[in-house]
């Protein structure tokens, strides 16, 4: 496990991460979103696939056990489909590996026995999407964050974090981060820890992978670095 305590400069993905939290940042949603406030999704209905509202909101209640406390995931924003459990799937691909399906919003991470975890992501806007196979690098807990220098001259209030953003609770990249690479090279794209519970289900970064974080903490506990990523076409 490495934490990350110096600033990775991270890609075009990062300016749409989401923190969840308002203060510390002028107009952050629309800073990091680009494009105001998210339509709220449907209300959680009282069970999905077996588990009911109230066995949710103990799956993302708080986590005060963290460097930077992280308060219950409000779940009545995420559609239940998106809750994490475990399904049926089929592939060939070894248990560990984890397969992001962008066109429905999920994570998996492949158990064996034609099972794996499945969670629910936000996942790349359109013209930021991609697909192909990488790896995890490295391994960040409350990593900083560092706009690219392309953000800030579309987005002049990120000149402030020119030099990093220190982790913590308003940090795009939240409690975890999966950095993924190709062939040696760091990709620029990661999976990481959102604190938005409107943003799962839906296309809002630029090319990286949100969980809510207690998702995201459950997936990397599981992660060593090496394990392989696959990303399928959108």
């Amino acid at each position: 496990m490495m934490k990350d305590g110096t600033a990775s400069s991270l890609g075009e993905m990062d300016e749409t991460a989401s923190p969840g939290r308002k203060q510390g940042l002028i107009g952050r949603r629309s800073f990091l979103f680009g494009s105001g406030s998210l339509a709220a999704l449907g209300l959680a209905g009282c069970q999905t696939d077996g588990m009911s509202l109230a066995e949710a909101r103990k799956l993302y209640g708080p986590v005060p056990e963290e460097k930077f406390p992280i308060p219950a995931a409000d779940i009545s924003k995420v559609d239940p489909k998106y809750y994490r459990q475990t399904v049926a799937y089929d592939t060939k691909e070894a248990p560990g590996t984890i397969i992001v399906d962008p066109a429905n919003y999920y994570v998996y991470r492949i158990e064996g026995d034609g099972a794996a975890t499945r969670y629910g992501a936000n996942v790349g806007r359109d013209g930021f999407r991609w697909s192909g196979h990488a790896y995890v690098g490295r391994k960040s807990e409350w990593a900083t964050w560092t706009p690219p220098r392309e953000m800030i001259k579309r987005q002049p209030e990120a000149a402030k974090w020119a030099r990093g953003m220190p982790g913590g609770l308003d940090n795009p990249l939240g409690a975890r981060t999966l950095h993924l690479y190709q062939n040696g090279a760091y990709t620029l794209y990661t999976i990481y820890a959102s604190s938005d519970p409107e943003s799962i289900g839906s296309g809002v970064t630029s090319g990286c992978v949100g969980l809510l974080s207690q998702d995201m903490i459950h997936l990397y506990k599981q992660t060593p670095v090496k394990t392989k990523v696959v990303v399928l076409p959108a």
